[in-house]
């Protein structure tokens, strides 16, 4: 395969198969960026409800899509979604590589399954960027064990590998080795915090000064507050929102039992909970709310646009990170928090480490995997509004002086400067 160089300005392939863009709100953020500092950018992904077009241009970026004919489930599902996911992105990433050409590949994970293009782009003298979204291993450990209580497993120590059955050994192995061979294969590292640089240059054995941290970020030109809508809250005096795609190891129904808890404990019935986002396991909690006789409480939005995303959250008292504590939710970064804190929304959760550091003063920690603390949490800020609009305060100030995506711009920019150098 001939690779032609093109000839203006240096040419990115964007490869993302986890969301499609621009819903992807970090990947679309980091090609607009790009886009904006002169590189010509070009996306390739997964289609999804309401972007189903193969080929379009947004924006400036041309976005090639692909379908995928399966809804995966279980291991063996993942597995033939991935082996898909891989055959028609190398497709579409060939078809650009001869008709436009490609200096550099800029692939974001899950899944680490495209090491072998990367590969291939180097040995025709390109680059490779890895763009460290999420820890694989451990939101498979953390996917299992929900999986597990919510079949009423006893799980001793949640997240220990040895308690896997073989074939899940088998899997999270192959997991460990594809991380590997794609920080491997990797010119440059982003990723999003210092938990997840300490793993690229640990078992990665990347270099230091090759892993950038990038960290995920509102857009403040993108997002703005509006003015409250009282019909999200129907007729109750007290609103709580859950923001992100609903996964087994989201803790979702930490969330619902919490509200049932202070329901029946606290006595507290004139609150309305609003859960925005869709998600594999979202139908799964909704039923489960449901059952538990919180229907008309707990409201459903699936996805929604920018738009109405802003009037859920500006109509909020409270927003809730219900993850449970798991080696892959401690070391990671929930955009939800980011947003929360730009829509001045004070925060209750789990007292997670990344959380901490995003969140800081803005959040209410309370004891990791409590649902009942977490509930008592929520109902603490609901009776304290002036506590709630400080912590909002600190929240929205954290993230223009800090967080924001345009403090995350000269990071990704000086990794792209460090790939033109190597």
């Amino acid at each position: 395969m001939k690779f032609r160089r093109p000839t203006s300005s240096t040419s990115v392939v964007l490869v993302v198969q986890n969301l499609p863009v621009p819903f992807d709100r970090r990947v679309w953020l980091e090609a607009t960026t790009l886009r904006e500092a002169g590189y010509n950018v070009t996306c390739v992904c997964p289609k999804a409800k309401g972007f189903d077009l193969s080929y379009e241009v947004f924006e400036g970026i041309e976005i090639h899509r692909y379908s995928l004919p399966i809804e995966a489930s279980g291991p063996l599902g993942f597995v033939a979604e991935f082996i898909w996911c891989f055959i028609r992105t190398t497709m579409k990433v060939s078809r650009i590589a001869i008709e436009s050409g490609i200096d550099i590949l800029h692939v974001c994970n899950p899944p680490e399954t495209y090491f072998p293009l990367g590969w291939v782009i180097r040995a025709f003298g390109r680059k490779f960027l890895f763009d460290h979204h999420d820890l694989s291993p451990e939101m498979f450990d953390a996917k299992l064990d929900a999986a597990q209580l919510a079949e009423n497993s006893q799980a001793t120590n949640p997240g220990d590998p040895r308690q896997l059955n073989w074939k899940n050994r088998v899997l999270r192995r192959g997991l460990l080795w594809c991380e590997r061979m794609t920080f491997a294969a990797a010119n440059v590292v982003i990723t999003t915090n210092e938990s997840h640089k300490s793993v690229a240059t640990g078992r990665g054995k990347k270099r230091e000064e090759d892993v950038v941290i990038v960290r995920s970020g509102p857009d403040l030109e993108r997002l703005a507050p509006t003015e409250p809508e009282p019909h999200w809250r129907q007729d109750s005096k007290f609103m709580v929102v859950y923001l992100g795609e609903i996964c087994e190891q989201d803790g979702v129904d930490h969330l619902i039992r919490a509200i049932k808890h202070i329901q029946d404990h606290h006595l507290l019935h004139n609150i309305r909970c609003v859960l925005v986002g869709g998600g594999p396991h979202q139908p799964v909690v909704k039923q489960y709310a449901e059952e538990l006789g919180l229907g008309d409480v707990c409201h459903f939005t699936g996805r929604v646009s920018d738009e109405l995303l802003c009037e859920i959250l500006s109509s909020a008292d409270i927003g809730v990170d219900p993850d449970p504590l798991t080696p892959w939710s401690d070391q990671s970064t929930m955009n939800k928090i980011m947003e929360y804190m730009f829509f001045e929304l004070p925060i209750v959760s789990y007292a997670l480490t990344e959380a901490k550091v995003s969140a800081g003063d803005a959040a209410l920690f309370v004891e990791p995997n409590n649902e009942e603390a977490l509930a008592d949490g929520i109902v603490e800020l609901l009776y304290d509004p002036d506590r709630r609009r400080d912590m909002g305060k600190i929240g929205r100030g954290r993230i223009e002086n800090e967080l924001s995506w345009e403090h995350s711009k000269p990071h990704l920019l000086r990794a792209y400067r460090q790939l033109a150098n190597q």
